[in-house]
């Protein structure tokens, strides 16, 4: 029994030296064993790059469809407000006469009528000679103008209308040729000009009720230059 003891003691003894020695050459033998921490994940390179934008379609030169809707009806107001412009622009302005159809050497004015004085050239186209007329109440500087250019038709030569406006002591006599006359205004003779607008401009300057200084010709709206 003594001698089982003997034995076993120095084997004790080796087996603890052995493993100190087993321990102290290999320190990190436990921690080779012990179990790692779950290593962390490293981010992916993707995760710190630059999110590149999507590319946007290039825009083209085209221009944009637009859409026209129909204006809608006018309301009542502005349908009368623009009534109310019609009317005051077709109605004739102040001092001025609408354009006039020429009256031919037989007709008469209707209505009231009111003597005025007209002046006409003699056949020699020397003088002019003053007369009485009737004309028109209403219209009596208009009427007087009818006078003098009724009967100029000499068959080469031809007026459809005119009209006459005044403005400060000016009266403009706008004539207008016919399409059928064959000779212009600024191709009468001396003695043609002398009956037609001498005839004129004295009638008009000598009714001092009409408080005209001077006169003016044109032809749509053209100065004639005599």
């Amino acid at each position: 029994m003594n001698t089982e003891k003997k034995y076993i003691f120095p084997l004790v003894i080796a087996v603890i030296a052995v493993a100190i020695s087993s321990c102290a050459s290999n320190p990190t033998a436990n921690n080779n064993g012990s179990s790692t921490p779950e290593a962390t994940a490293t981010p992916s390179i993707a995760a710190f790059a630059p999110s590149t934008p999507t590319s946007s379609p290039t825009p083209t030169n085209e221009a944009p469809e637009i859409k026209t809707t129909p204006s809608p009806n006018p309301s009542p107001s502005v349908a009368k407000l623009r009534e109310k412009i019609n009317q005051s622009e077709a109605k004739p302005t102040k001092n001025a006469i609408a354009y006039n159809k020429i009256p031919s050497t037989t007709e008469t004015p209707g209505g009231k009528t009111t003597d005025v004085t007209v002046y006409t050239s003699d056949a020699e186209c020397q003088e002019l000679v003053a007369q009485k007329t009737p004309v028109s109440v209403q219209e009596p500087l208009a009427g007087a103008v009818g006078k003098i250019l009724e009967g100029r038709d000499n068959g080469d030569f031809s007026l459809s209308g005119y009209r006459v406006n005044v403005k400060n002591g000016i009266a403009t006599v706008d004539l207008r040729l016919s399409p059928n006359s064959k000779r212009i205004l600024t191709s009468l003779s001396s003695c043609e000009q002398f009956a037609l607008f001498g005839s004129l401009r004295k009638t008009l300057t000598s009714n001092s009720q009409w408080k005209i200084k001077d006169v003016r010709f044109t032809e749509k709206g053209e100065e004639i230059a005599l």
